[in-house]
């Protein structure tokens, strides 16, 4: 595999970003030459950080470097002798990681961590003594860096290892700034390795780092990532979208003059703009070029506008739909209802009279700052807090940049029962791209993610004591638990008298909160033989016991009815089901929480005793939910195929925002593989959600 096909940086001219990037990278080894150049004076800083002080003053203009020159020569001295397989001086990874991060804006302390983060790992320099020339705040944070550091990253790991850096950003999340700068540089530097540990070091990108590095926002270095893993995972599909960029960089591109427009029409309606063309990254560009088909030279990027205040985002957003035919489609409002990882913008799409159609975002500087950095751009946590000299490096504190969703992986994190549901959840967790709020009816709120059920509001609201909910009034209306919430609703749930009851195992169909699958399936597991009464553990074909009239008491049996599954919910065992007598005396068989079932009590519809029989196959669909990849349909099928299961028919929705669904009708050879066949599913890379149709 050659240097460029692994490495989008072989091709700068193909982004402006990337000649940035090759500067930086010539930049850095001028800073390696530099570290060897000895001491400088005790007032002057040495010119290897040089361009980090320059970055970092870029943001803080007040900020004191001296105590970033106390960190590098200490850093340095520390590692002096040691080399990277590139041959380059040790000391240069320090340095390229520190200057990632003031390139972001982050804050001293993050700067001067970063300069020593592998002092305690790979020198003799210990934990005490950076506590005792640099603080605790540092101490804490190289500390943090260190755990993570020891992390196992290995396949067979992979729940254990997403528990440890959860509770080492959830610390702190500087912590995890600093090892996503760390990746980042590792990352840019990985043509020395050789081609399958470079495999093995983007997969974990991937799956790990790039999730969380999205989850906390900081874009600039998920954007890179993505490329970068492309690029050696890819390399095919990579050369082919750089030679598309390559091609369009030599065509006439319409974005500046549409750009120059935007700016006529803002600067004649008084609303003071910056406008720019923001270029698509390679990632960027494979996906839409997948959903798109051919592209044209309006879709190679956006078009950015920076403003001041956040009734100038409204305002430049009314210039636009009035100057140009918007896009209604596209547009979206970040900025009332912003995405779980602190992004806030307004997107939209113009159509020109060429017929070009560009798309444009809006936001204040300041959204930008968090848009690219994230939680980095977020500054010191604890700058306003007392600081506590006596705090020890493993207690946790509680940090007010720490998202909403990161909060509640923590809050249960520690009580998942077993590995397989902690990664099952997190997975799931992590695949939500946004939160709703919904309103409590005695007041307050709560913050759900998107897809939540009343089930989830009961457990978010009462804690275990939701055992006991038997129903919800949402909006005012009486609805089942299992019906899902939007942003807005006000949720008033009712609890049972009686403390003793408790959930059924249905309610697994519908919680999406980790809390409120947890607790429900503790609950079960607590009490077998509930569980056993409301999902039967036999497996296979339903008997139909008998009928019963409507209202009447006599009992008869139907030994030779007909018996089909219905379509609308496509029961399997061990699903608690009902069955009802249709025309030509066959017997129709629902999942009870369906919706036809209510339909066939309210008409009158005579219902019939069912149950599983313990014998053969059955036959379900099941929904599987991905973001976009190469191969991931044959990866999909091949999974399947594993488990013994024959796919009937299967079906691909077009992508939407890079996230594709799966809708597969299966035919199990025995319907208690049901459970093991979506843990399957699942585990196959960038599927986030597999559940029942």
């Amino acid at each position: 595999m050659s240097a460029e096909a692994t490495n989008p940086e072989a091709h700068p001219e193909a982004r402006p970003e990337l000649r940035r990037r090759g500067r930086s990278r010539l930049d850095l080894r001028r800073l390696g030459r530099a570290a060897l150049l000895g001491p400088t004076s005790r007032d002057r800083l040495p010119d290897a950080i040089g361009h980090v002080a320059e970055a970092h003053r870029a943001h803080h203009p007040d900020a004191d470097m001296s105590i970033l020159r106390r960190a590098y020569l200490l850093a340095e001295s520390s590692h002096r002798g040691q080399m990277r397989k590139s041959g380059e001086p040790y000391i240069t990874h320090p340095l390229a990681v520190t200057l990632i991060l003031a390139e972001l804006g982050a804050e001293t302390t993050t700067l001067t961590a970063s300069l020593l983060h592998d002092t305690v790992e790979d020198t003799d320099v210990t934990l005490d003594q950076v506590r005792a020339e640099f603080g605790d705040e540092v101490c804490f944070i190289v500390d943090g860096v260190t755990k993570v550091e020891k992390i196992d990253y290995g396949a067979a790991a992979e729940p254990e290892t997403f528990r440890k850096m959860l509770v080492a950003t959830g610390n702190d999340v500087r912590v995890m700034s600093i090892k996503l700068a760390d990746r980042l540089h590792n990352m840019r530097t990985l043509g020395v390795m050789r081609p399958e540990k470079q495999a093995r070091i983007a997969k974990v990108t991937r799956d790990v780092l790039i999730p969380l590095a999205e989850r906390l926002g900081v874009q600039a270095l998920k954007t890179e990532l993505e490329d970068l893993v492309f690029a050696i995972l890819h390399p095919e599909e990579y050369e082919s979208t750089r030679a598309l960029i390559a091609a369009h960089a030599g065509e006439s591109d319409p974005l500046p003059g549409i750009a120059d427009s935007v700016r006529t029409v803002l600067r004649e309606a008084g609303v003071a703009a910056e406008v720019q063309v923001r270029p698509r990254h390679f990632v960027s560009v494979h996906r839409i070029s997948r959903t798109r088909g051919e592209l044209r030279g309006s879709d190679f990027g956006r078009i950015l506008i920076l403003v001041g205040e956040n009734a100038d985002c409204y305002a430049v957003l009314g210039e636009l739909h009035t100057c140009f035919t918007p896009v209604v489609s596209e547009f979206k409002d970040f900025i009332a209802t912003p995405k779980f990882n602190l992004y806030q913008s307004l997107h939209t799409a113009v159509a020109t009279p060429e017929g070009y159609v560009a798309e444009v975002i809006v936001r204040t500087r300041q959204m930008h700052r968090v848009a690219e950095a994230g939680v980095v751009a977020l500054g010191n946590p604890y700058a306003t807090a007392t600081p506590d000299a006596t705090a020890h490096p493993d207690e946790e504190r509680a940090d007010p940049t720490r998202p909403g969703w990161l909060s509640r992986l923590l809050d249960w994190q520690q009580s998942a029962p077993d590995p397989d549901t902690f990664w099952t959840v997190l997975r799931a967790e992590l695949a939500q791209d946004r939160e709703i709020t919904v309103f409590r009816a005695d007041g307050g709120t709560l913050g759900l993610p998107a897809g939540a059920s009343c089930i989830d509001a009961a457990y978010a609201q009462h804690g275990e004591a939701a055992h006991g909910c038997i129903g919800a009034r949402v909006n005012g209306r009486l609805t089942s638990l299992s019906s899902p919430l939007s942003d807005g609703d006000t949720v008033q749930l009712l609890l049972a008298q009686d403390t003793s009851s408790g959930p059924a195992a249905e309610w697994l169909d519908h919680a999406r909160t980790p809390a409120a699958r947890i607790a429900i399936s503790s609950w079960l597991d607590a009490h077998p033989d509930r569980a056993m009464a409301t999902t039967t553990a036999a497996r296979a074909p339903l008997s139909v016991v008998g009928a019963r009239g409507g209202g009447a008491n006599a009992v008869a049996d139907l030994p030779d009815a007909t018996v089909r599954l219905a379509g609308c919910c496509t029961p399997v065992p061990p699903d608690a089901v009902a069955g009802f007598l249709v025309r030509g005396g066959a017997v129709t068989v629902h999942r009870v929480q369906c919706a036809a079932v209510a339909q066939m009590r309210a008409v009158g519809r005579t219902s019939v005793a069912v149950h599983w029989r313990a014998t053969a196959d059955c036959r379900v669909t099941l929904l599987a939910e991905s973001f976009g990849r190469p191969h991931l349909l044959a990866d999909l099928t091949e999974a399947i195929a594993r488990e013994g299961v024959e796919v009937v028919s299967a079906t691909v929705e077009p992508p939407v925002e890079g996230r594709v669904r799966h809708t597969y009708t299966l035919q199990l050879p025995d319907a208690a593989g049901l459970p093991a066949l979506m843990r399957a599913m699942r585990d196959v890379p960038g599927v986030y959600d597999v559940s029942r149709a």
